[in-house]
């Protein structure tokens, strides 16, 4: 079975965009921009992908300094969302939704519409070459105001069925809960934006139920603390509400405390919705092969369990209805020639 996985028709819901970006094109943007003080590519790769003695989310997060730097012209960013679209495709995804947040990448003059456009003509261009279907998803950051918030939100507006299919909220959860960025959640719900938000990634279990009567949240990405309640179990399941699990990214940033506190069995056994997904495929150092080979070998997922991750995210996935029905053709033509289904 497991090597049938590097075929599997994969789907990815949570990728974020600039902890995904390949570390050589990392490494040669930066080298044009300033001189490097690492000894060579090896020492500088070692410094964009997380050790497996990561201490913790905010530990995590540091490692985005890097990608950011070269994220500030039209040009890299269409480069890097393409490449990461053809890195996808090399694993056979067939659907993913980047996600990023446009602010973060107007610090060296960048308009907001320069950084969608940006993001949307490469992914054009990836569906052109490889024939991947890909959505984006607009991140509005906790740490920053519930203004710059409505400004995502707004100014995000008219890219809605142009290739925006959602907004996120995400960043340091510790300190920043949901509740400072309702006025945006609202107005994201008015304006016809599906929602997704990051909770109980650190432990915070309150931040799930917050995060879906106040944000109106569709989706948790992570969700990993529902298991302290069955009251939010329970939620969980009675709303529909789909959680992104991305397991190697949550044990390295200790959303568990070891493997054996791992919820995601636990989860389907309850009958929750779960999807599994990579989180950040260069910070992480992972893919969606690797994230099955994971709960193949560590939680005894057999392929039935495997498919019926696919077979969620489908489900779970911010298309249209017809998109949908393509979608779950192209990949069970692929199962079927598979001997899967």
């Amino acid at each position: 079975m497991i090597n049938k996985l590097k075929e599997l028709p994969k789907i990815e819901l949570h990728c974020h965009l600039d902890g995904s970006v390949r570390p050589e094109t990392m490494f040669e943007l930066l080298s044009e921009k300033e001189k490097l003080s690492y000894k060579d590519f090896k020492e500088f790769e070692a410094l964009v992908k997380v050790k497996d003695e990561c201490n913790s989310l905010v530990e995590y997060l540091k490692k985005f300094k890097y990608p950011l730097k070269i994220m500030q012209s039209q040009k890299n960013i269409k480069r890097i969302t393409y490449e990461l679209l053809e890195d996808l495709n090399m694993q056979n995804v067939k659907y993913v939704e980047i996600r990023f947040a446009p602010f973060l990448h107007t610090r060296e003059g960048l308009t907001f519409d320069e950084v969608v456009k940006s993001v949307l003509k490469g992914m054009e261009k990836a569906n052109k070459d490889f024939g991947i279907m890909s959505n984006a998803i607009l991140i509005c950051m906790r740490d920053e105001s519930v203004e710059e918030s409505i400004k995502v939100v707004e100014y995000g507006a008219k890219y809605i069925g142009k290739g925006v299919v959602a907004v996120d909220l995400a960043g340091n959860e510790q300190d920043f809960p949901p509740e400072l960025h309702e006025e945006a959640f609202k107005l994201a719900f008015q304006k016809g934006y599906n929602i997704t938000i990051h909770a109980g990634e650190t432990g915070i279990e309150e931040n799930i139920p917050k995060s879906i009567e106040l944000l109106h949240a569709q989706r948790i990405g992570h969700g990993i603390a529902a298991a302290k309640d069955p009251k939010i179990m329970e939620l969980l399941k009675e709303k529909n509400i789909f959680l992104e699990i991305c397991p190697i990214s949550n044990l390295q940033t200790k959303a568990v405390e070891s493997i054996e506190d791992y919820p995601i069995r636990n989860f389907m056994e309850k009958g929750l919705k779960i999807t599994v997904n990579t989180d950040n495929t260069t910070v992480s150092n992972t893919s969606l092969e690797k994230e099955y080979n994971f709960l193949i070998k560590k939680f005894n997922f057999n392929i039935e369990d495997i498919l019926k991750l696919i077979d969620n995210s489908i489900e779970a996935a911010f298309l249209q209805e017809s998109e949908r029905i393509y979608l779950r053709k192209t990949i069970e033509d692929e199962l079927i020639t598979m001997e899967l289904i």
